[in-house]
């Protein structure tokens, strides 16, 4: 059975009345109908973003009228957008008070504002069904106490509303998210396994040649699973038999990263992947491996990371530090085998054509696991079945998806295991993601910023991203501020500042400034690497200033180390192992010293300085 199709939704035109089948002598059987199939709409919205932006926690809220008509919905765009709770009550407007708000996952307020408890409790909304608690430690149960807290009636799904229709309505919500609650749980991505194969198994002819097994509309899905993954993973081999380019190929949105793991480092030269232009490409290696082609390939823009022991597990814990929530593994039999075994694996997409080519030697999607018995088999868990065209696509789960609450011993408790591990030791505090317990620190994070336009006036930017992308344009610099003109008063780049200021997210302003530089570098501003710390640290004071609740989070980490995880970003980031600059982490510790005093006058701010 299909328990939640991922089929996207789009908003409804006019008011949605669910009715329930139930008799009326039923009358807890039909208010549990109703909150099933609100907490399932949720659920489904929640989704309605995936392909746009890249992969982040999926957040739907449905606001419902006493007399059972939606009112408004609302679901999380991309990471540094609205919330959704604050869009269903903006969408809802007068309607919301007395109302019932239906979350597919607890609100995940890590901005020190909680937009999202507000909007409802502002609102007058009087009850809250919450499908799942929120997956990540630092905000499971924060919202619902918080809520609580303020009068307001929550029922959880499966603590205070159980019935058979309710754990229905609960997988949907744990499906919608089963990439958060896996990175929550594993500390590895989601991983899904995908293959196309011919109705005797095989993935290629015994020449190799694989062009094509599955239809054209297997072939349309294949793009929008991919739209849905942070990363594409394949092999070495796929690389020189295939040529592949790995892209979404729909016009627009998210793109996911390329990612190539090979042992040898024996690849070709010229290659599609390493045409980086759109997208980027990463090889992951072994350390050491083939030194003089990993400087061509580095010459070329393509980022090679190495790894003492290459393995999928390895690989994958690396991945998730470096932020990413979901991959799609695109990769040959032998690869796919070794992530199997190495546990990484949890859904399999496998379409099927009704096609024969035989051959004793043509490969198969998965290699030797080692299995000499069927009673060893692996069976695939809530299996769905799906006719795409003349395929047949099947999937399902390698791995069900774990408790929502992973159990992580508490300072005390881990210095009661290890007293060498001590809590009283000087911190040092990561952020990265904005859903990490000090996202607010993120210049994604959802804070919108005025500044100084270059009239006298002020403009409205909807993230210090949004600010920092549009003003590496020479063009910009004029329009916006009172600098002398660096470059030629090009429309191009005005146009492109205007389409940066208006981004719908911090992502896609970061994606349209970084596809300008690449495109036209002539619009770049010729002193931007000296100018960019002081135009960041600009932005970051102006952010920090205006938000009360920022400035005192900021405060609260007086003390510690502030380090931006980005594990590949070696300017503003940490690095991977701690080699990177980490400007950003140094540009809030001074913000921070500038707001305790300790500094007299703001410093100036160079690499020098810092």
């Amino acid at each position: 059975m299909v328990l939640f199709s991922g089929t996207k939704s789009y908003f409804y035109s006019s008011p949605i009345v669910c009715k329930s089948t139930a008799s009326n002598s039923n009358h807890s059987h039909a208010a549990h109908s109703l909150d099933s199939a609100y907490i399932k709409r949720a659920a489904q919205i929640a989704d309605n973003s995936a392909g746009f932006t890249s992969p982040h926690p999926n957040f739907g809220c449905v606001i419902a009228t006493p007399s059972g008509v939606v009112a408004g919905e609302g679901y999380l765009y991309a990471q540094g957008t609205k919330a959704a709770e604050v869009l269903a009550v903006e969408a809802a407007g007068s309607f919301s008070k007395g109302s019932t708000a239906y979350l597919n996952m607890e609100p995940g307020d890590c901005h020190g504002d909680q937009s999202a408890v507000s909007a409802l409790v502002q609102a007058g909304i009087t009850r809250v069904v919450v499908g799942i608690r929120h997956p990540l430690q630092h905000l499971h149960g924060n919202a619902i106490r918080s809520l609580r807290g303020q009068g307001l009636q929550v029922d959880v799904v499966g603590e205070d509303l159980k019935s058979k229709i309710m754990e229905e309505a609960r997988k949907s919500c744990l499906l919608v998210n089963a990439p958060l609650i896996h990175r929550a749980t594993s500390r590895v991505p989601f991983s899904v396994l995908k293959y196309a194969m011919t109705l005797d198994g095989k993935i290629a002819t015994t020449s190799g040649h694989a062009a094509w097994i599955s239809s054209k509309k297997s072939r349309n899905r294949v793009f929008e699973l991919r739209g849905r993954s942070d990363a594409i993973i394949v092999g070495g081999n796929t690389v020189r038999k295939d040529n592949p380019r790995l892209t979404a190929r729909h016009g627009g949105g998210h793109t996911p990263i390329r990612i190539v793991m090979t042992q040898t480092f024996n690849l070709p030269e010229e290659a599609n992947l390493w045409d980086i232009s759109d997208v980027s490409t990463i090889v992951v290696t072994q350390r050491g491996a083939r030194r003089s082609f990993q400087k061509l390939l580095a010459s070329k823009g393509v980022e090679v990371v190495e790894f003492d022991i290459l393995n999928p597990r390895e690989v994958m814990e690396y991945f998730h530090d470096r932020g990413y929530l979901s991959i799609l593994w695109e990769c040959g039999g032998t690869l796919a085998a070794s992530a199997i075994s190495s546990g990484v694996i949890h859904k399999v997409f496998a379409f099927v054509a009704p096609k024969i080519i035989g051959g004793k030697n043509a490969p198969s999607p998965v290699g030797e696991l080692g299995m000499v018995e069927m009673s060893q088999a692996l069976d695939l868990i809530d299996v769905c079945f799906e006719q795409v065209g003349p395929d047949m696509l099947i999937s399902g789960f390698l791995q069900p998806v774990p408790d929502l609450v992973p159990v992580i011993p508490s300072e005390d408790e881990t210095f009661a295991i290890d007293p060498s591990i001590t809590p009283y030791e000087s911190r040092i505090i990561f952020f990265y993601k904005t859903w990490d317990p000090y996202g607010a620190f993120s210049n994604f994070s959802p804070h919108p910023i005025q500044m100084p336009d270059g009239s006298g006036a002020y403009a409205t930017w909807s993230s210090v991203e949004h600010y920092y992308q549009a003003l590496n344009i020479s063009a910009s610099i004029c329009f916006l501020f009172a600098h002398k003109f660096m470059g030629v008063d090009e429309p191009m780049a005005k146009d492109c500042v205007e389409k940066i200021k208006s981004a719908k997210s911090p992502e896609e302003a970061a994606r349209m400034g970084r596809s300008m530089q690449k495109q036209r570098p002539d619009l770049v501003r010729s002193d931007w690497e000296g100018l960019k710390i002081d135009v960041m640290y600009r932005a970051l004071k102006c952010k920090f200033s205006i938000y009360p609740h920022l400035q005192s989070m900021l405060l609260s980490t007086a003390g510690s180390v502030l380090v931006e995880a980005s594990p590949h970003d070696l300017f503003w980031g940490g690095g991977r192992e701690g080699e990177g600059l980490n400007y950003l982490g140094r540009l809030l510790m001074l913000i921070r010293s500038e707001f305790l005093g300790e500094c007299s006058s703001p410093s100036e701010i160079t690499c020098e300085a810092l």
